[in-house]
């Protein structure tokens, strides 16, 4: 499928050049990355050759607020191109005839009476802009008015760490999302609100980039062992290392203490807004793409689904970690990553580590997955402890990815380098969940339609509803409510059906069932064909548990 860019933001392909000062005639299109946030799994090429050379960070001193006149002025030429322009061609596939006549038997009176479960859509990510300002407010109303016609309980919000702290530390600018919650006050809809403390513009960004605060990718000018790296010494500049998460590196501040310090600064700006009921919750970011997890398959340094991905822990931060954990257990020439890991595109089979058999269930691969997993629990732990002092109780929101691939194998090696210690003879999701419940964190798992259950199965071993089963239920048993979270734009019958029947399973005898469901899409999608508005009013009605009406009718 072509991808479709946000309106809204110039486009870059150089991930670090972010959506500030930029020369005038410099944007250019930027692929995006991993097959969670990609619109076909199609696109991907296999086996794409490594570029061994470490990321160069290019920012220029000469940058400041004040050079971005050129880019207000692009962003104002284009801002016209908005969602009411979307033309048929252009848009979505929508159902055919003989789809809806399938959903009608799939949903029309089924879940009458059922529990009633919120739904949330996410707003387009250009509506505010790198100086933090709403960009077309009318373009907003617009959009909400049609959720608001189709009975939607709210919005999600992305908040960036990139946006509103950009240019200097503890400076924090809130307009555009003052204007912006004010606007989605007039329409009575809730606000779930993201705090991102990733850049985008790879994971299902839509072409809209924004990279970390400028302050910060000016210390990584002297110290670029702030961000994640990998065995070659590539840095991930997409979000900070859990490495400084105590360490005093950022203008004197910890990893931990600048993202409380954000989340207290959100905190006190829309603490009336909380109080209101308008605020309904707050997903913290914690790690790649706003999930919990390593940056352990980044398309731009070449990786490609349905590959293993590469261990991020390389800096000298984590490397310190690893040194003391080796220390501490008797065995310093453990402290080291594995060798035999192979590399992003690598298969399971082909590794001496992932094989069956491989060295991960050996003492020393045993001993470096407990350090590696252990560095996730401890980055939610320290992370959660202050947001919930920051929010003051208010609800929090946690995101987990579903990394499917490999599922079926003994390793689960793609789990592995995303941080969850989860081969088949060990569950890994249960420590990272009673970590969340010690929080009474709200989790958010991820979900896909029919296509990514059949798709490269055969070579992959993927098996996203296994997974699912097995996260829901383990939070489940936790005793964590559970929410979803949908990957790609809902416009399939089958997808439809499936996120309803996990939305609320029919023959479960303890009656769970999510705290709500968050639309996720890429494109202005309510302003498509009209068709697809009343199969959306239906599954809305469906998981409202109300009595619904045949989409052919």
């Amino acid at each position: 499928s072509p991808v479709s860019y946000c309106p809204y933001l110039p486009r870059c392909s150089d991930f670090a050049c972010w959506s500030y000062p930029l020369p005038q005639g410099a944007f250019q299109a930027t692929s995006l990355e991993t097959p969670v946030f990609t619109n076909s799994l199609n696109s991907y090429a296999i086996g794409t050759p490594l570029d061994s050379q470490a990321s160069a960070l290019q920012t220029d001193d000469s940058l400041s607020p004040s050079s971005l006149d050129s880019v207000v002025v692009a962003e104002q030429s284009i801002k016209n191109e908005s969602y009411g322009n979307s033309s048929s061609a252009n848009s979505l596939n929508c159902m055919g005839s003989d789809q809806l006549l399938r959903a009608s038997a799939v949903c029309a009176g089924d879940f009458t009476k059922t529990p009633y479960i919120p739904v949330y859509a996410s707003l387009s990510m250009g509506i505010i802009n790198c100086y933090c300002q709403l960009v077309d407010p009318e373009a907003v109303r617009a959009e909400l008015r049609h959720l608001k016609s189709l009975n939607v309980d709210g919005v999600v919000v992305d908040c960036w760490w990139g946006i509103v702290e950009a240019w200097t530390p503890q400076k924090y600018e809130w307009s555009g999302y003052r204007d912006l919650f004010g606007i989605i006050k007039e329409f009575k809809l809730k606000v779930q609100v993201v705090l991102s403390f990733h850049g985008s513009g790879e994971c299902g960004s839509g072409g809209v980039l924004i990279a970390l605060p400028r302050w910060v990718l000016e210390i990584a000018q002297e110290n670029q062992d702030i961000f994640f790296t990998d065995r070659e010494g590539r840095r991930n500049t997409e979000c900070l290392s859990w490495g400084i998460d105590k360490e005093r590196v950022l203008r004197g501040r910890t990893g931990i203490e600048v993202y409380f310090d954000f989340m207290r600064s959100f905190h006190m700006e829309f603490r009336s807004l909380s109080e209101e009921g308008l605020i309904s919750a707050i997903e913290v970011g914690l790690g790649a793409s706003g999930e919990l997890r390593y940056p352990s398959c980044p398309e731009k340094m070449g990786w490609r689904y349905p590959g293993i991905g590469e261990f991020q822990c390389y800096d000298r931060y984590m490397q310190k970690n690893l040194r003391q954990s080796a220390l501490a257990r008797g065995h310093l020439f453990w402290a080291r990553g594995p060798d035999n890991a192979g590399y992003y595109n690598s298969r399971s089979h082909e590794t001496g580590f992932f094989c069956d058999g491989g060295d991960y269930d050996s003492y020393y691969g045993r001993f470096f997955l407990n350090w590696y997993s252990g560095i996730l629990i401890d980055h939610v732990d320290q992370v959660l402890s202050l947001a919930t002092l920051a929010f003051d109780g208010a609800a929090i929101v946690v995101k987990i990815p579903s990394i499917y691939w490999w599922h079926r194998t003994a390793s689960h090696a793609a789990e592995l380098t995303a941080g969850f210690y989860n081969p088949t003879n060990r569950d890994g999701y249960s420590p990272v969940f009673r970590m969340l419940k010690k929080h009474s964190i709200i989790l958010k798992v991820v979900c896909y339609g029919p296509e990514f259950t059949v798709q490269e199965n055969d070579e992959a071993f993927a098996d996203p509803e296994g997974l699912t089963w097995q996260v829901m239920n383990a939070a489940w048993d936790h005793g964590l409510s559970v929410s979803v979270e949908s990957a790609l734009p809902c416009l399939d019958v089958d997808m439809y059906s499936r996120i309803l029947d996990t939305a609320k399973p029919r023959n479960d005898p303890d009656r769970h069932h999510l705290s709500f469901f968050a639309y996720r899409q890429r494109t202005p999608f309510l302003l498509q064909r009209d068709v697809c508005f009343s199969e959306l009013e239906t599954f809305v009605k469906c998981m409202h548990g109300e009595a619904t009406q045949n989409f052919v009718d």
